[in-house]
């Protein structure tokens, strides 16, 4: 006679959660204990796991049993990885065994890795999987203590930390109930500044590059910052990120299951901050877009709602580079391997710096460069056209002078100002940008740029004078636009006047 069981799990795909059904089948025959499905190595592995976390509980394990034991995870055609199946695993044995009391699991999830001693291991993934389970209709979610609070959020579906799975057995059989996590407002969390976070006024000088940070801050606009060694562009790019508005709701859950998803929360429960995301010149195309054998958020998806920050950008890899051209459009991060592609979240703003050719002082008026025209000229081809045409803010950094850099005292003042301007202009561009569904103006296509534009009468002389005798192209005149809207947000304006218009076509006019 047949005793078959059937529990539900979930598969991570990209950052996104797929429903696996796990069913498990005790028949007669010689001792074995099959997992099919395809399943990885560490899942396939999830025999002896699961083995020895039963036997270590006092209850009879799969290996004690003289008949054959089949394990499916369907759909039989997804590639299952990761270990966190354990827990459906060691359920549906158990029940398909009849050694735990009879209950209805066609409203609930299991997740978890198991320990040889019966322990719950904490997994990746698991606000993915709370979003599938109100998605899907589940009412509970049985999970590691330690993703309790980040599954929490989801409010429509009842999330049980577990420590172990005695625990969980005397759950299910009306034992010793386990109380629900309490769910995790995150409205009523305090917004506070990072205590290491470098402040804008804190930068001595360099009041023209505060200004074209704000304006990136204000619009989500891409940035790259051109200077001389020492300048303090890679301080400016740390400091972008005290005067960013904090996160919306919908913007941490976004964040957090990019990094749940990716194994990189840590210590942390949620990302209440921005990111900010620096990754090394060496950085391979994998770890910058995403990718690998199994498929994770690369550096561009990490840095999703933040800021990612190429330092030295020419001496990254020409690949990495024209990789990023098509998520500066999109926003998203297409991974295709042979066995299917996915989707990342990658709505990034890209802030850049480097020197204007190897020796770092080309046009600089203290110090002479030491690099010949054709070092400069394939130093600066470096960067391709196509990537600088989708920056919409080109500054040059000049040097600090001595009266500047002698001031002691920042005058945090200043920090606060550009904090509240940027705030601002941030709530005008929500109650324009909302029926959208978008959130900055950088995010407009060129239709809804035409329309919320709302030029005045002299910016449109002011494009018809400027931009018919200009090189600039479709991409640019639009993005161009975008950033006049963002310029006359920062004013609280309604209009974009040509004076917005000017000071937006000048950042599209530097060379390098």
């Amino acid at each position: 006679m047949n005793n078959i069981s059937k529990v539900f799990s979930a598969e991570l795909e990209g950052i996104e959660a797929r429903l696996i059904e796990v069913e498990t089948d005790i028949n007669v025959g010689l001792h074995s204990f099959n997992i099919v499905g395809l399943a990885d190595k560490a899942l396939s592995e999830a025999k002896e796991r699961v083995n020895s976390a039963l036997k270590n509980i006092g209850v009879k394990a799969p290996n004690k049993e003289n008949r054959k034991i089949v394990v499916n995870l369907a759909p039989a055609d997804i590639k299952k990885t990761g270990s966190h199946y354990d827990l459906a695993i060691a359920i549906g044995y158990l029940s398909a065994t009849k050694q735990i009391k009879l209950f209805d699991p066609s409203n609930s999830i299991f997740v978890g890795e198991l320990s040889l001693e019966g322990k719950l291991r904490p997994v990746h993934g698991a606000l993915s999987i709370a979003l599938l389970a109100k998605r899907a209709g589940f009412e509970n979610i049985y999970l590691p203590v330690e993703n309790a609070v980040e599954a929490s959020v989801i409010s429509e579906v009842k999330i049980f930390p577990i420590e172990n799975l005695t625990q969980l057995i005397d759950h299910l059989e009306e034992r010793e109930v386990i109380s629900s996590h309490l769910v995790v407002d995150l409205k009523a969390k305090s917004y506070q500044l990072k205590a290491d976070l470098v402040d804008i006024s804190e930068v001595k000088g360099q009041d023209n590059a505060k200004r074209a940070l704000a304006i990136a801050a204000a619009g989500g606009h891409n940035l790259i910052m051109i200077g001389p060694p020492g300048t303090g562009k890679t301080m400016l790019a740390q400091a972008i990120v005290s005067i960013l508005p904090p996160p919306s709701l919908e913007e941490m859950i976004e964040t957090t299951q990019v990094y749940s998803s990716a194994g990189a929360l840590r210590s942390q429960s949620f990302i209440h901050h921005r990111p900010f995301r620096s990754p090394h010149h060496s950085a391979s195309p994998a770890s910058i877009i995403g990718g690998g054998q199994n498929p994770k958020p690369g550096e561009i998806s990490l840095a999703h709602r933040g800021i990612l920050f190429l330092d030295e950008l020419p001496e990254f890899r020409r690949d990495v580079l024209e990789a990023l051209r098509q998520p500066l459009e999109s926003g998203k991060a297409f991974v295709s391997r042979a066995r299917g592609s996915l989707v990342f979240p990658s709505r990034f703003m890209l802030v850049a710096a480097m020197n204007p050719c190897p020796c770092g002082f080309y046009g600089d008026e203290e110090r002479a460069c030491q690099c010949g025209a054709f070092e400069v000229q394939r130093y600066q081809k470096k960067v391709s056209g196509p990537l600088l045409d989708r920056i919409d803010l080109q500054i040059h950094v000049p040097r600090v002078n001595i009266e500047d850099l002698r001031k002691k005292n920042a005058d945090y003042s200043e920090g606060e100002a550009i904090r509240a301007q940027v705030s601002r202009a941030r709530i005008l561009q929500e109650a324009r940008l909302k029926p959208l569904g978008k959130l900055s103006n950088s995010e407009l296509s060129s239709k809804e740029c035409d329309k919320l534009a709302n030029l005045s009468e002299d910016a449109e002389a002011f494009i018809k004078k400027a931009f018919d005798k200009s090189f600039i192209s479709a991409r640019g005149y639009y993005r161009t636009l975008k950033v006049a809207r963002t310029i006359a947000d920062l004013d609280g304006a309604e209009q974009v006047s040509a004076q917005h218009l000017a000071e937006a076509f000048s950042y599209r006019l530097k060379e390098i």
